[in-house]
């Protein structure tokens, strides 16, 4: 299965266009309308829609993850990256979502900087 995601708030939404534009499904978090919900409820959300969850807050993100991990919880997979111009997250993720699937993805955290 092809990867699937979704995208916190901080992430700019010319992005899902983009992304959309190379065929990858997208969700934002302002389409969801989720803006302002807690970082777990919306890993949450993500991975009951099994999709993963793109993101620019790398330290709550891979601390959530790694608790999840302590207590033997799953999730579809998070994806963390530093702010970047669009066209270079563009590239990266491309590159990730057409090289791993959804499954491979499950309970892994990725940083998007090893896909460049």
């Amino acid at each position: 299965m092809t990867i699937r995601l979704y995208l916190d708030e901080d992430v700019d939404v010319a992005l899902a266009a983009a992304l959309r534009q190379r065929g990858i499904d997208v969700l934002t978090t302002q389409e969801a309308g989720h803006l302002g919900l807690p970082d777990a409820d919306q890993l949450t959300f993500a991975t009951r829609g099994e999709r993963v969850f793109f993101t620019h807050n790398r330290g709550d993100f891979a601390r959530l993850h790694q608790e999840m991990m302590r207590e033997g919880r799953s999730h579809a997979g998070i994806i963390l990256s530093d702010q970047l111009p669009v066209g270079v997250l563009l590239r990266r993720l491309s590159n990730l979502c057409f090289r791993l699937t959804q499954e491979e993805m499950t309970t892994r955290l990725e940083f998007l900087g090893s896909w460049g």
